[in-house]
């Protein structure tokens, strides 16, 4: 599993708005150059994440982006399962796969059965205000 930059920029958007709920909505440009991230690029992460009402956005002058709920109920896994064509650590546990012929002697399938839950219930219980804290909460680890 490799986490794109879409995935990677569509959290970052969330902390950032995340973190300037109180300016209300927050214009493109700004969180652009905050996260200095091109505006053409990130306009197609907001549109995502519009569609998805996890942001509310108003046109025009005084426009932008705000947050739909309070960073506490944004969760790492429900952002990247919209933006990432799939998390699963390998191909035959993607939604949608085939069913691999070897399952009935796959000595590895339990394996990645769980890793991939593991991977899910981890990114399914941090959140964006998580992240906002993270210099504090462990998340924070270095070797």
């Amino acid at each position: 599993m490799l986490i794109s930059t879409k995935g990677r920029y569509a959290l970052r958007v969330m902390i950032d708005l995340a973190e300037h709920q109180a300016d209300g909505v927050v214009p493109l440009k700004v969180i652009a150059e905050r996260q200095e991230i091109s505006e053409k690029y990130l306009e197609s992460i907001i549109k995502l994440l519009v569609k998805a009402r996890l942001l509310n956005g108003l046109r025009g002058k005084g426009g932008g982006y705000k947050l739909t709920k309070a960073p506490e109920q944004y969760t790492v896994g429900s952002i990247l399962q919209l933006t990432e064509d799939s998390l699963a650590p390998v191909s035959c546990l993607e939604k949608g796969a085939d069913a691999c012929p070897r399952v009935a002697e796959c000595r590895t399938l339990s394996l990645w059965k769980g890793l991939d839950k593991v991977i899910n219930d981890y990114l399914g219980n941090v959140t964006i205000a998580d992240l906002m804290r993270s210099g504090s909460d462990g998340f924070d680890y270095v070797i």
